[in-house]
């Protein structure tokens, strides 16, 4: 039992609050800012330039203008709140956390990653704790106070995120993700048009409503228990809303929908992100993950060149576009073309400075086209550019074992 539900959790933790993050820029393109009509708390100037460049993945930025925010409301708990999320998800970009592919399915929580510094870390942690104080402080003051229930809820969702995904710490970050889940209830019992509160409740519905019936039952029993289509319907209310959160629900929506093979719903969704934050390479690669998931694979194979030679040409500066070239390859590869996905293989290493865990599959996949092509040689030369990446990974593991026998898979 607890092996699988530990995975159906971690998908909550996972992305209650770290989808967003997939969401960036050096420079937000002129007219991409978030809709005007979305509020942001503290009611400060700033914030909305903020969440501009997070959403668009500059999270450099985002992290000096949040915390510019919180300098001048050191005692807001919102404001401490947008520090944290942005100095989180910055660290899990880096450490490449946050590849949109890996979501649409429980592949996620298998996946190593490089390990986290441990001075944001610390960083974290001492933002949670700042949180935490602020909201209890309220909450003694007034059981009542609506805000800081919501503001706890988002602390302890996003201390969630941090202990799955950094610490690996499954059941600590399921007690995190059910507070919260609480926390939001008790919002939505107080001011039932808080539709901001409906991100983490509908998210948590969805993916307790999505675990096994037996599990379900389980979990009902320890009062957890979801309802997926309910978890689907408070998404779209919070897309819909006026909140800091309607793009967060945007971006688990089309997760969710992927999952369900609602590929038509998802699509428009994506594609409407995109246009709102065009320096989001992670959100541009998932429209091709969609069209791909749907079969449609020389539409995917488009989009995968286009998000490819829009990053040569500098929309993507500084963020991992070369995942376009990886996904390419690996969508040719299972059409059999072992030729072109090589070719698409290769690109990855022409990036000035690619991301270590991308350029180790890219090499891999490579020597395993060319043993399937019978060009040993080439194979060989692939398999120790893998080793000599790191050689401490899954990935040289398997490319140490290619060394002494080559690749004879598919």
């Amino acid at each position: 039992m607890f092996p699988r539900l530990t995975a159906y959790c971690n998908l909550l933790l996972s992305m209650v609050f770290l989808l967003p993050a997939w969401a960036t820029a050096p420079q937000a393109a002129k007219g991409t800012d978030p809709p005007a009509s979305l509020s942001f708390r503290p009611n400060d100037p700033l914030n909305r330039t903020a969440f501009d460049h997070f959403y668009n993945l500059d999270y450099g930025r985002a992290v000096q203008e949040f915390d510019q925010v919180l300098q001048r409301h050191p005692d807001d708990p919102f404001a401490v709140n947008h520090f944290l999320t942005a100095v989180l998800f910055r660290e899990l970009y880096r450490v490449g956390a946050l590849n949109t592919g890996e979501y649409a399915n429980d592949s996620f929580i298998r996946a190593a990653h490089r390990p986290a510094d441990p001075k944001v870390k610390q960083q974290i942690k001492d933002l949670v704790q700042r949180a935490l104080q602020l909201e209890e402080k309220s909450l003694s003051a007034n059981s009542k106070d609506v805000d800081a229930f919501y503001a706890r809820g988002v602390t302890r969702a996003q201390f969630a995120t941090y202990t799955a995904m950094v610490e690996r710490a499954w059941f600590s970050a399921l007690r995190n993700a059910v507070g919260a889940r609480r926390d939001h209830e008790r919002v939505l019992e107080l001011a039932p048009a808080d539709t901001q509160a409906k991100l983490i409740v509908g998210a948590h519905n969805y993916v307790m409503g999505s675990l096994p019936l037996a599990l379900r039952a389980g979990v009902t029993m320890l009062g957890i228990g979801g309802n997926k289509e309910k978890g689907l319907q408070y998404l779209g209310e919070c897309a819909q809303g006026t909140g800091e959160t309607s793009t967060d629900a945007k971006i688990l929506l089309v997760l969710f929908l992927r999952r369900e093979h609602r590929y038509q719903e998802a699509l428009p969704i994506a594609r409407g992100l995109i246009q709102s934050y065009p320096h989001d390479v992670l959100m541009a690669l998932e429209e091709g993950n969609l069209l791909r998931a749907e079969g449609q694979h020389q539409e995917a194979a488009v989009v995968y060149r286009k998000v490819w030679q829009a990053g040569r040409e500098g929309l993507y500066d500084g963020l991992h576009y070369e995942i376009a070239a990886l996904s390419l390859g690996d969508l040719l590869r299972s059409q059999k073309n072992y030729a072109d996905a090589v070719a698409a293989y290769e690109q990855v290493s022409e990036v000035p400075q690619p991301d270590p865990e991308i350029l180790q599959k890219a090499n891999l996949a490579a020597g395993q086209m060319y043993d399937l092509m019978e060009k040993r040689e080439l194979a060989v030369k692939k398999y120790h550019a893998v080793v000599v990446t790191d050689a401490t990974t899954p990935f040289a593991e398997n490319a140490n074992r290619y060394l002494k026998e080559a690749y004879r898979g598919e």
